[in-house]
């Protein structure tokens, strides 16, 4: 007449059926509670420019830290993907005329002022105009070495502003380049930038 129902231990607690969600479903009052803190948004205009403010000083802070990590997942679309980041590699990895541009340039200005000869200002000239051919053939050469590269590295990719996205970052001093240097000087490179 009465059946015996199965011991606690015997009934399972939730089946797994091909194609099931994986979890059991949530209560009607959990199911609520979370509706609810979904449709919280602000009502007033304060309260608005106060979460926009907060989400915008969360990407902010993203992105910064990715500037100085090289996380692709957060930096400006411009610096994003493997090819971005091999050219920014490659462009670190080698030393540049620039980066002693600057300070011959300072006693170049300087030293007219410093020798009041005639003498002074010509080598100052000749100065600085060797210094501007030298950092003139360092980006041509660079072209050249990138282009080489890319079509070996990324035969498939697309090559269209990779040649102003190298000068632009090789004419920066290296400790101000944005993204951050990963690589130092004279740095053997990987074959694989995926």
């Amino acid at each position: 007449m009465f059946r015996r129902s199965k011991p606690a231990e015997e009934i399972p607690l939730t089946h797994d059926k091909p194609g099931g969600k994986g979890r059991p479903t949530p209560t009607r009052r959990e199911a609520e509670a979370a509706a609810k803190a979904r449709a919280q948004v602000p009502r007033t205009r304060k309260e608005q420019a106060a979460a926009a403010r907060a989400a915008r000083a969360q990407s902010g802070q993203q992105v910064r830290a990715a500037m100085r990590t090289g996380d692709d997942r957060y930096l400006p679309e411009r610096d994003r993907g493997p090819v971005k980041r091999f050219i920014r590699d490659f462009v670190d990895s080698r030393f540049q005329f620039i980066q002693i541009l600057l300070p011959v340039l300072v006693v170049a200005l300087a030293m007219p002022y410093v020798v009041k000869t005639q003498w002074a200002f010509s080598f100052a000239n000749m100065l600085t105009l060797t210094g501007l051919m030298l950092v003139i053939y360092d980006i041509v050469m660079l072209r050249f070495r990138l282009r080489r590269e890319l079509t070996r590295r990324f035969p498939d990719a697309p090559t269209r502003g990779t040649t102003t996205y190298a000068v632009m970052r090789s004419l920066q001093l290296k400790f101000l380049r944005m993204p951050k240097a990963q690589v130092k000087i004279g740095t053997q490179l990987p074959e694989t930038y995926r």
